[in-house]
């Protein structure tokens, strides 16, 4: 734990068995009150770590709301273990009337997606296992504000504007304090890696979303960014412009993968450079493989909406190649 701020702290919490290792959890404090940034997964010992980090900041649970910049599961779904009945659940008005439905229909339609996509059925159920238990998601009813562009939360000397920043998740929001210059950034902008961005319909444009967020925040005055994983940083504008410029290669590559001819998605992802571990494609583990297709069909959708790729479908199958330009 540590202070960034006066009054604003960040405790890092612990995410067992992720690679990311550990999300950051923001405090602001402000007399007896508290507001809580993003509050790990629903397991046990990020719930020990993030309360032990509240009981030494001396905050107040039942004088504490929060703030939660997605619904990925390291970021909501621990707000269950922390929250009271006087806590208010700030989200993305997207992604809280999902929530606050209790339906998850998102999930349980994506593995047939995968499947239409080539992903290997072995792979695919052990995916299903793993994403699909219930711990990943709230375990009980929360009273989630939903929050909108251009809306503002005060805190103590603290005055956050919300910006909506679509493109990780649906509805992922960055909150920017303009008077400290301090940028919330979630997912949104990570230091050192580079978000996932995946597709998990037909009907959505993640990347061409996640761009135009980018484009929205790039001119914003910021002197210090407040990330979800890894440390604080201070090069926003040209981390905005490397994030640019990596979908930009990962286009490129992806057309050049599609000059070998027609190809699923999974395919065209076995093909695409990785910055991981693994020696091969073949030792990738399945949920390396399910991010890897993900962000591989993101691209090929971008692609497709640029007028730049056909899709195909065919025997129950999903396959792309590249649209020939007419002269």
């Amino acid at each position: 734990m540590e202070e960034i701020l006066p009054n604003l702290y960040r405790i890092e919490i612990p995410l067992p068995q992720n690679p990311l290792g550990a999300i950051n959890s923001y405090v602001i404090k402000s007399g007896e009150s508290s507001l809580i940034i993003d509050t790990g997964m629903n397991q046990e010992k990020c719930a020990r770590v993030l309360l032990a980090g509240l009981k030494k900041l001396s905050v107040d649970l039942e004088r504490a709301d929060y703030f939660i910049t997605h619904w990925h599961a390291d970021h909501l779904a621990g707000v269950v273990n922390v929250a009271t009945d006087t806590s208010v659940v700030h989200l993305s008005h997207v992604e809280a009337s999902v929530i606050n439905s209790g339906r998850y229909e998102h999930w349980e339609r994506f593995p047939e997606f995968l499947r239409r996509s080539g992903f290997p059925e072995t792979d695919l159920q052990r995916v299903v296992k793993t994403y699909s238990s219930p711990k990943y998601r709230p375990t009980k009813m929360l009273d989630i504000r939903p929050v909108r562009e251009g809306d503002e939360i005060v805190i103590g000397d603290y005055t956050f504007r919300c910006i909506e920043t679509p493109g990780h998740s649906p509805g992922h929001m960055c909150l920017y304090e303009p008077g400290k210059k301090v940028f919330v950034s979630g997912d949104h902008i990570l230091p050192e890696v580079t978000p996932i961005i995946a597709l998990m319909s037909y009907e959505e444009n993640p990347l061409r979303e996640y761009l135009e967020s980018l484009e929205k925040i790039c001119n914003l005055d910021v002197k210090l960014v407040l990330p979800a994983h890894g440390n604080v940083f201070d090069n926003f504008k040209e981390r905005v412009e490397e994030l640019k410029q990596h979908h930009k290669r990962r286009t490129d590559e992806v057309l050049a993968i599609l000059g070998k001819g027609e190809q699923s998605a999974f395919t065209v992802a076995s093909q695409m450079t990785w910055d991981v571990a693994y020696q091969s494609w073949q030792r990738f583990p399945a949920s390396q493989k399910w991010f890897a297709c993900g962000e591989a069909l993101a691209h090929l959708k971008y692609l497709e909406a640029a007028g730049k790729v056909r899709r195909k479908e065919q025997d129950g199958g999903i396959f792309f190649s590249l649209r020939q330009a007419t002269v």
